[in-house]
């Protein structure tokens, strides 16, 4: 992916999210005051979600104002992983703000109190009416970071929201069951968690320097050992910085007839871009693995000194079996 390619999705997820934050901020005053007014829970549980809204789409703007700064000799990565700590913290307070929805709708419903189910109904309306405008605009960068995908899913939880709030509404004006509006409340409670779980899990993975969930590291493992002049393969590792940006360095050992830097590297670096998409590689070429000369040192197991010895085992079979066809 390129600067300006990046650079472009950069400017189009501040727009959007500006835009996005104006009318949520603007609408999160309304509709605070109208669930006190009618005394709705389902409207002030609205109310509360789009306040987390607003926050999480403040963060974000801030995370991408951060990234924007160059690397320095402090942080040679840049701040890239601003955007994650947002997605991370946005998702902290999905969870914080369902728990206390739920927490609430339990009191209210061994007392519901009496609903103005009118006003309920016309707030409710507009407020659907701004996510919608809202999630079109975030719809866009939601794929490319994960820090707006987190912002995409308040706006998402909060439209699904607005539309239970309508359909309590009306349900409330038809029967004077005011019971509905905590039902509606807990309904939304619900399926916010698991969504923030997920949001959660990903900004975790990516914290942790995990392998990126679109990619398999056995596949990566086994693209490497088929290039031609690789024997095997050890300290292969795979994370990503942020959304979109991974990152691999591993040692190869190669075969001693073989020039690593004419004959391998090119076909690695070509390989990994094409296959699976990862461009920010740094490759280690060896005649004689490193970790044999101090094994105990240089895993933290045995079972990964035994995993290590397998895979490179492996790696010189096919490397054999290869070689005899030819």
């Amino acid at each position: 992916m390129s600067a300006g390619h990046d650079h472009s999705h950069t400017t189009g997820n501040e727009r959007a999210l500006k835009f996005a934050l104006a009318l949520t901020s603007t609408f999160l005053l309304v509709e605070l005051v109208g669930g006190i007014l009618t005394k709705s829970l389902a409207l002030i549980s609205d109310a509360a979600h789009m306040f987390t809204d607003t926050a999480a789409l403040a963060i974000a703007l801030a995370a991408i104002q951060i990234a924007k700064r160059p690397a320095d000799k402090a942080r040679t990565f840049g701040y890239y992983r601003f955007e994650i700590l947002a997605a991370a913290f946005n998702a902290l307070l999905l969870f914080g703000v369902a728990l206390y929805i739920l927490y609430e709708a339990y009191l209210r419903l061994k007392s519901p109190p009496e609903i103005e189910s009118t006003g309920m109904l016309v707030i409710a309306t507009v407020g659907l009416l701004v996510n919608l405008i809202s999630m079109r605009m975030l719809s866009g960068g939601k794929d490319q970071s994960l820090n707006v995908k987190g912002a995409y899913l308040e706006v998402w939880s909060d439209l699904l929201g607005s539309l239970g709030v309508i359909v309590g509404a009306v349900v409330i004006r038809l029967t004077g069951w005011s019971w509905v509006d905590s039902a509606v409340a807990v309904l939304i409670g619900l399926w916010v968690l698991p969504r923030t779980w997920i949001l959660m899990k990903s900004s975790l993975n990516i914290l942790l320097e995990g392998v990126p969930e679109d990619i398999q590291i056995e596949s990566v493992e086994a693209a490497l050992l088929s290039v031609k002049g690789v024997e095997s393969i050890h300290d292969l590792h795979v994370w990503a910085l942020t959304s979109g940006k991974i990152s691999l360095t591993v040692h190869i050992v190669n075969d001693s007839r073989v020039d690593p830097e004419r004959e391998i590297l090119p076909g690695i670096r070509e390989l990994l871009a094409k296959q699976f998409g990862i461009t920010h590689i740094t490759i280690q070429a060896e005649l004689t693995p490193c970790w044999q000369a101090d094994p105990i040192s240089h895993f933290a197991s045995a079972a990964q000194y035994a995993n290590q010895i397998g895979l490179a085992g492996k790696g010189n079979e096919a490397r054999h079996d290869h070689g005899g066809h030819e």
